[in-house]
């Protein structure tokens, strides 16, 4: 059976206010019963005060009385008449502050005694004019033991008091001790639930922020939290989504760019097999009557051959310029490097050589036009960079088996880039070049490329000693 639960989400903010709010309930209410235990303790004090002066004003009454039995003297009656009177007095007093409590038994018997023995003082007056000793005696036997008995129920009143305060006392204890350990419980419950609630969507909100200072803009998994951590990556992946259709506009507008650069070279590149082609043609229209078969075939062969090299050249600017989606597949990485020379080897200038050393079986899950314009933007800038040839570019590959990568540098014997240039080379429309001589798009494009292909690419340059752009690409375990 499946249980019922009451989806109760809150903000970080509603969930700091909760905490906050259990912790201050939960001191508040310790501190509360504290504070009542502590009135009730300070009630008891004042009382035992006030029975303890209930006490020696029933030890005064006894200490008069046992002067009247004794001396006879009529000041000594008029002293416990007016100390019993006293006691009475106290007794009501405090009577209404220990209505309904336990205390209160005692203090009524004690009245009940109080009048009973001051019944008895008078009747004793009575009895001494008369002068019957058999009576008088009686009375003074029970007044003797009233007496015994309000000094035994005054120390009962006052002993029973201070156990009171020693049981509030020991509540108190153990209220505190109780509020301790709940504290501790609630603060076992709470880390916890600042950490997982509002610390880690913190951390969340902070690796974020820091994966985009890093230029780091692959989606985040979204969680159902529904708080600002839910706002913030949902935010974050649109982000990412507008970034990855504004770069694919790049692309597209700096392959457009690139073509009118690479087309001048195209119609060079055609302009020899159209010019062999023309050749051959006029060679077969004068030799046409004599020419024997052999002639002729190796006439049209050779046609044939510069026809498929027109193609080939028309064929890889066409696929270069074709927009697709972005699409993985097993490819050598040579064969994308040839093409990429091949299409920009007319742009090179004389005595600017490119070398490669790449393994024909380094196979790579690549979108070969997407890497193929990454290679043709880094070819570009080293013979961009090569300002004053003779220059060498070096292009190599080599597997790193422990790390499954393959580790790709193109490098140049250029000019190089100032240090303070580095950290900003593959920014959108930054570069080094003079107002008008580049968009400041190549590198950006190259470097959102190599993300898309899940990899990485680093640059190492020094003025003077020319430029070397690493590229690491991910390669499968059974490649």
């Amino acid at each position: 059976m499946r249980k019922f639960r009451l989806p109760i989400y809150l903000n970080i903010r509603q969930k700091i206010i909760v905490g906050l709010s259990i912790c201050i309930l939960a001191v508040g209410c310790i501190g509360f019963l504290s504070h009542h235990y502590l009135r009730k303790i300070e009630k008891k004090v004042h009382f035992v005060q006030i029975a303890d002066d209930l006490k020696n004003t029933i030890l005064e009454i006894r200490r008069y009385e046992k002067n009247y039995f004794l001396y006879g003297l009529p000041e000594d009656i008029e002293e416990n008449s007016n100390y019993i009177k006293k006691a009475l007095d106290t007794v009501k007093k405090i009577a209404p502050e220990l209505k309904g409590l336990k205390g209160a038994t005692y203090l009524h018997t004690l009245e009940e005694k109080l009048l009973q023995y001051r019944k008895h003082m008078k009747e004793l007056l009575s009895y001494h004019g008369i002068g019957n000793k058999k009576i008088i005696h009686a009375l003074e036997e029970d007044i003797r033991n009233m007496g015994k008995e309000l000094v035994e129920l005054s120390t009962a009143l006052m002993d029973f008091e201070r156990k009171e305060i020693l049981n509030i006392t020991k509540l108190l204890k153990t209220q505190l001790l109780s509020g301790l350990i709940l504290l501790i419980v609630i603060g076992i419950f709470l880390v916890p639930f600042v950490a997982k609630k509002i610390i880690r969507p913190l951390q969340v909100i902070e690796k974020t922020t820091l994966r985009i200072a890093r230029g780091n803009f692959r989606p985040l998994p979204v969680y159902d939290t529904r708080d600002e951590t839910q706002r913030v990556v949902e935010a974050f992946n649109r982000m990412v989504k507008e970034l990855e259709k504004r770069q694919d506009q790049l692309v597209q507008a700096k392959k457009l760019s690139s073509l009118g650069t690479l087309t001048s070279g195209v119609a060079h590149q055609l302009n020899n097999p159209l010019n062999n082609i023309s050749t051959s043609c006029q060679i077969l229209f004068e030799e046409i009557d004599q020419a024997n078969l052999d002639f002729v075939k190796k006439m049209l062969g050779n046609i044939q051959r510069e026809v498929n090299r027109a193609r080939d050249i028309v064929k890889g600017l066409l696929e270069f310029s074709r927009e697709k989606e972005f699409s993985l597949k097993p490819t050598p990485l040579a064969e994308v490097v040839e093409k990429s020379i091949r299409l920009i080897s007319s742009q090179v200038p004389a005595g600017i050589e490119i070398i490669t050393d790449i393994p024909k079986d380094l196979v790579l899950d690549l979108d070969a036009q997407r890497i193929q314009e990454a290679f043709l933007n880094l070819l570009i800038n080293a013979t961009q960079a090569i300002e004053s040839p003779p220059g060498e570019i070096f292009i190599k590959a080599k597997k790193d088996d422990l790390k499954h990568q393959a580790i790709i540098t193109v490098e140049d014997t250029g000019v190089g880039i100032p240090e303070e240039y580095l950290s900003n080379i593959f920014d959108p429309f930054f570069t080094t070049k003079e107002v008008g001589a580049g968009t400041g798009l190549g590198l950006s494009i190259v470097y959102g490329i190599i993300q898309k292909h899940k990899g990485s690419i680093s640059v190492r340059s020094k003025p003077g000693e020319g430029t070397r752009f690493t590229i690491r690409l991910p390669i499968k375990s059974n490649s």
